[in-house]
């Protein structure tokens, strides 16, 4: 079982940074890739970056490229996504999951509560 905390969120203006962190406890960190997704209000919850085991691979969705970046840290069990260059319609409720990667694919098996970032224009 791993219990996941996210923390970061908050209002910004359009073309302003946030750095958001999800903390791990439970099972071991390492052993698992992690991801976020976001949902915005009346929209289905969609996948915005992963990041393998070590650190080394990582995924995004193509609108996300150049501006949002995955990191994590293995020794403090935190993953973390930094936003450059929000925009309004990057308002959402923001999850951190671990799971695993499959064919390029992240498919998370644990989520988090989630954390609002809302961008005003």
């Amino acid at each position: 079982q791993v219990q996941l905390f996210e923390s970061g969120g908050g209002l910004v203006q359009a073309g302003g940074s946030l750095n958001l962190a999800c903390a791990a406890s439970g099972r071991t960190f390492s052993s698992a890739a992690m991801g976020w997704f976001r949902q915005a209000p009346g929209k289905e919850r969609e996948f915005v970056a992963a990041i393998n085991l070590n650190g080394a691979g990582a995924l995004y969705a193509d609108s996300m490229k150049g501006r949002f970046t995955i990191s994590r840290d293995n020794a403090k069990d935190t993953v973390y996504l930094q936003m450059n260059s929000l925009k309004p319609e990057d308002t959402a409720v923001y999850y951190c999951g671990a799971g695993r990667v499959q064919f390029k694919k992240f498919l998370a098996d644990y989520w988090g509560n989630g954390t609002l970032v809302t961008v005003s224009s």
